[in-house]
């Protein structure tokens, strides 16, 4: 038997999550993806007040910041039977579609382009063709030969001094690399474009949220107050301040990221045969238009099984459809770790029995990893960007097809083809270029309804505990940029009895389940062409196109609250 190849930390940020995998005649031909740290949350909000729960769950994660407060909010108002008023829904839609412009770009040339995008041998480049191939894709501003000059006179100097800086630890010169240097430097110039827009488009959370990272939310709308003649409201100024913010945006996403990752996309081809996996897919649905539990979204619920878009199937949260297995995660039921629970009924018992790092491999015939398996109807299934892309497509949603028709006419593929790494990572840039079009449709829906006299933000008539039921339970789902993301509460006597929350990464990430199926990522690692063993660059490739969310350390007690072990990782290394 081979020797498993071990990676850890696979993500360059949030470090806590390790693959391992064999290789057999250049391809891999099995993996096991663990997670190593453990969150908790749902135990620490047990017993608090349910208006306040969304600031602690908000912390689940800093990267996707205000999704979680977002489902949170949802799940109360559901569970005491708020309806929030349109203005509010419209600001929700408006701070989501921020989050999934940031979030995607961020990812795409922060995260996971420098797995396609080539830092040295950019320095090859020449300049004018640079600045041709530039104009030939889009429409930004900032292609001249000058201008690309300038940017490889100052990479130069970074190579020349020995030290990369923010681009050290990358598998440059890699065999599986396919750009011409002038593409590559491209992706250099939009990668230190992409850490100045950033910082820009996150102020429209500050405007409707007070802050950024996790803004504020409110049970009941949101917490802030329109005023067009105030100055200590959202006033006319900062209302225009906002539709600049979006129509920037707007031209970002379409001019420098989508171009950007189509363009790449045309050079990797081969990679939309590779990371399939099952191709059954799963979206809650997002951007409500009729109020959060009406039926009319821009991102459609639903599911598809085996890649076959002819059948589509409905989402149900309340029933049994969704469930969770701990057979080989580091918890435990209380009536026997073989059973399956919806979140309604779940527990997070923390049964930690694996080893403390460092160590060689994971024992995977025992319990490996700190991700619950979740299951709709007991099959796995894959959410995020192309979950949403491939559920709106089945739905018939004319824009998602349009768009996608048009990638894959220009890149000469079938739809299939969209099942795949570079397809996953094709449909993230999809998502954000239709958010950024959604967002300014929100943003005019909005200032429409101010104009016609509608200033309300927020329903505060079932505020008071004393009305609500002396038990009720509720459920908030959202897609999260990384996919379908729930929370379940049950409140008794008006505190939180029980609180679960089942993310993206549980489902893409976690373990295999009773009956040995595969989730996500180590599902779409079969197959996966491995060139050199020692530098698997094409792991981090499929992986990184789920965009992993892990959070950045790890602190572990036993019952007694003795500390048992502590992981900490600053590091930016992908291996």
């Amino acid at each position: 038997m081979a020797e498993r190849i071990v990676v850890d930390p696979i993500t360059r940020i949030e470090g806590h999550l390790r693959a391992e995998f064999t290789v057999k005649d250049g391809k891999i031909d099995d993996a096991y993806v663990s997670c190593t740290m453990v969150r908790g949350l749902e135990n620490i909000v047990r017993n608090r007040d349910p208006r306040d729960v969304w600031a602690f769950v908000q912390r689940t994660c800093g990267v996707c910041t205000s999704i979680h407060a977002v489902t949170s909010v949802r799940a109360v108002e559901d569970a005491i039977g708020i309806k929030i008023p349109p203005n509010a829904e419209l600001v929700r839609n408006i701070m989501i579609a921020t989050i999934y412009m940031h979030d995607h770009a961020v990812h795409f040339y922060h995260l996971h382009g420098l797995d396609w995008i080539d830092v040295v041998n950019a320095l090859k480049a020449d300049p004018v063709k640079t600045s041709e191939i530039a104009k030939s894709i889009s429409r930004w501003p900032k292609t001249s030969p000058k201008y690309f000059e300038d940017l490889k006179k100052r990479l130069t100097k970074f190579v020349e001094s020995g030290q990369l800086g923010i681009f050290a630890n990358g598998y440059w010169g890699h065999p599986a690399m396919k750009l011409p240097p002038e593409v590559d430097l491209i992706g250099v110039a939009h990668y230190l474009e992409a850490l100045e827009w950033q910082k820009e488009i996150v102020k429209v959370h500050t405007i409707f949220g007070g802050k950024n990272p996790h803004p504020n939310f409110l049970v009941g709308g949101m917490a802030c107050s329109i005023n067009p003649d105030d100055v200590g409201a959202l006033n006319a100024e900062r209302l225009a301040y906002v539709h600049r913010l979006l129509k920037d945006a707007y031209q970002f996403i379409n001019e420098v990221y989508y171009a950007d990752v189509l363009a790449i996309a045309s050079f990797y081809k081969d990679w939309f045969s590779i990371g399939r996996g099952f191709a059954s897919y799963m979206s809650y649905g997002e951007y409500p238009l009729e109020g959060y539990y009406g039926d009319k979204f821009k991102f459609k619920s639903g599911v598809i099984l085996n890649g076959d878009i002819s059948k589509v199937y409905d989402v149900n949260h309340r029933n049994g459809d969704i469930k969770e297995y701990v057979n080989n995660s580091w918890y435990h039921y209380s009536d026997g770790d073989d059973k399956s629970k919806h979140p309604w009924e779940g527990e997070t018992n923390i049964a930690y029995e694996g080893p403390k790092p460092p160590y060689k491999h994971l024992d995977v015939s025992k319990k490996y990893s700190f991700i619950k398996t979740p299951r709709w109807k007991d099959h796995p299934v894959e959410v995020g960007p192309l979950a949403r892309i491939v559920i709106n497509y089945a739905r018939g949603d004319e824009e998602t097809r349009e768009l996608v028709d048009s990638a894959l006419e220009k890149l000469g593929l079938p739809f299939e083809a969209m099942y795949s790494t570079m397809g996953r990572t094709l449909a993230r840039a999809m998502c954000a270029k239709l958010s950024a079009k959604w967002a300014l449709e929100f943003y005019d829906q909005l200032i429409e309804n101010i104009k016609n006299g509608d200033t309300r933000m927020a329903n505060m008539e079932k505020w008071d505990p004393s009305t609500w039921p002396k038990e009720c339970k509720g459920v908030g789902y959202a897609e999260a940029p990384r996919g379908s993301l729930a929370h379940w509460i049950v409140i008794k006597d008006g505190k939180v009895a029980n609180y679960q929350q089942v993310v993206p990464s549980t489902w893409n990430a976690s373990p295999r389940d009773p009956k040995g199926q595969r989730s996500a990522y180590e599902s779409t690692l079969l197959d996966t062409p491995v060139a050199d063993e020692k530098l698997p660059l094409e792991l981090l490739r499929t992986v990184h196109s789920f965009d992993p969310c892990i959070a950045c350390s790890v602190h572990l007690y036993d019952e007694h609250g003795k500390h048992i072990t502590s992981v900490d990782n600053i590091s930016m290394c992908t291996v």
